[in-house]
């Protein structure tokens, strides 16, 4: 007998101190729904969230004859401040008209970010799968697939059966966890009956810390992974979730979820196990960055020197994936000032930076005026001299890491000369994460004695054929994502939390 999945996904990883995230910049990057949906699936690099693409792949495998895809509606955005009333209500509108009138369904297949924030609710993401699950009843399998940002709160871990997160950062892994995704819904079509064990622990780590490469994370990582390949099948899923500080939620701080197949008793414990040893090593989720000036000198030694490694500087205070706005300077201008050479910079993001460029046309050259008209404290004015090198329309398609196969587009776009220092500047924001994004305007990657990125962590996954971890600096700078908390003005966060109350204590749940 055919089953009939829909399909839905609602994305945006919130910063609550950046500019408010419309409707249009959900259409900038990806608002489709109904048969729009199956359209797009068609291209050959579909600007869905791969997710999407890897859960009908896996169904394909399984019954290739015997599912129907039900496409209901998708958004996705670029991360930034709070989803506007107006475009959430409608968006929620949108998936009750729809998933109402495609009739009975057998499962829903819901891809989130799950870090989201309205500007009138702090758990979006928990009021749509609240009238996800009032729509098709309790019997339904609903499944989700969250980013291992994610803020899980108690609400999303009630209304859906299975909550599947990111096992990676950079995040490499969204087809497998899709593909994941599909198979234990095909178990629950078969009888299999999942429970979950979730446990909020107050850690609300940088994002510097949280790399599953090497680190405190990476362990409890992959312990939880050994502890689901050891557990003979009783374990069906475990997620530890990093959370996103930025979002000011309540809800925020690491999440751990265990789902056991049939039987509760085996996921609480391992819930148990796993969350006390994540707040046994609490003290370890800080770091010290690189400051500004030191970052400067090496730069401008790299550019004198050429025996040295080349090095890349990420400012990952202005990081356009956690909200930053990519348009600060602070680097730009230090580097500018210092007189260092063999510098590849990107992107910034200033489109009036951009026009100026495609007015004055490849070989010409303009003052060009960054941050004229700032919406931020941390957007300084700043007017330089600029030869433009080379300009595109923007459009790229993402080459490795967490934009690898994916369609997408910065707007107008151009390599400005600045003294010793190459600048891609764009019009839509976008973390420099993949080396497409600055390789579109014929940047040898490899030739350049220093590249500076605006990107918290997914450039490492893009750049590591280029630049090991020894040769990777996280640079302190003012901006709206900098991993040091005492900059912001916190508002509805849960407190106490680690590591910005250093006295934070807990006690593991009374199971």
């Amino acid at each position: 007998m055919t089953k009939r999945i829909a399909i839905l996904g609602f994305l945006l990883e919130t910063n609550a101190f950046a500019p408010v995230t419309t409707r249009a910049d959900y259409e900038r990057r990806c608002l489709l729904a109904g048969e729009d949906i199956l359209a797009e699936l068609a291209a050959p690099n579909p600007r869905l969230p791969v997710e999407v693409n890897a859960f009908c792949q896996q169904m394909e495998k399984l019954h290739p004859d015997a599912w129907e895809m039900v496409p209901i509606v998708v958004g996705d955005a670029e991360p930034g401040g709070p989803v506007e009333k107006e475009f959430f209500d409608w968006f929620l509108a949108e998936v009750d008209r729809r998933l109402k009138a495609a009739g009975p369904v057998d499962g829903v297949y819901i891809v989130s970010h799950g870090a989201m924030r309205a500007e009138h609710e702090t758990d979006p993401d928990g009021v749509l799968y609240g009238r996800v699950r009032e729509i098709v009843g309790p019997d339904v399998p609903v499944i989700a697939t969250l980013d291992l940002h994610t803020n899980v709160s108690q609400v999303m871990a009630d209304h859906a059966d299975v909550l599947i997160a990111y096992l990676t950062n950079p995040h490499v892994d969204q087809r497998e966890r899709a593909g994941e995704a599909a198979r234990t819904m095909d178990e629950m079509f078969q009888g299999m009956r999942p429970q979950t064990a979730f446990v909020k622990v107050p850690i609300a780590a940088p994002s510097v810390v949280l790399l599953t490469a090497t680190g405190p994370y990476a362990e409890i990582i992959n312990a939880g992974q050994e502890a689901l390949a050891a557990s003979d099948g009783a374990i069906l899923n475990v997620s530890i979730a990093a959370g996103f500080i930025y979002s000011d939620s309540p809800k925020c701080g690491m999440s751990v979820i265990v789902t056991a197949r049939n039987d509760i008793a085996p996921a609480r414990k391992l819930a148990g196990d796993l969350a006390r040893r994540l707040w046994t090593d609490h003290e370890r989720y800080q770091k010290t960055l690189t400051p500004l000036p030191e970052a400067i000198a090496m730069a401008v030694a790299n550019g004198q020197d050429g025996r040295r490694p080349a090095q890349i500087l990420a400012d990952v205070a202005d990081n356009p994936g956690g909200g930053g706005t990519g348009s600060t300077i602070y680097l730009l201008k230090g580097l500018v000032e210092a007189g260092a050479d063999g510098v590849v910079m990107g992107v910034v993001i200033d489109g009036g930076v951009a026009r100026d460029a495609h007015a004055a046309g490849e070989g010409g050259e303009f003052m060009a005026r960054f941050n004229r008209a700032p919406r931020t404290d941390f957007e300084q004015a700043y007017e330089v001299k600029a030869k433009v090198l080379k300009l595109t329309d923007g459009a790229f398609v993402g080459r490795r890491g967490i934009l690898r196969g994916r369609s997408l587009s910065v707007g107008p776009a151009a390599l400005l000369q600045i003294g010793g220092i190459r600048v891609a500047v764009a019009t839509h924001r976008k973390q420099c994460a993949d080396p497409a994004m600055l390789e579109m305007f014929g940047v040898d990657i490899a030739q350049a004695r220093t590249v500076v990125v605006k990107s918290r962590g997914h450039f490492r996954a893009g750049f590591d054929e280029f630049f090991p971890p020894e040769n990777v600096y996280e640079v302190d700078c003012p901006g709206l994502t900098s991993p040091v908390f005492s900059n912001f003005t916190w508002g509805d966060l849960c407190r106490p939390v680690f590591p910005l109350d250093q006295d934070t204590t807990w006690t593991p749940p009374a199971w």
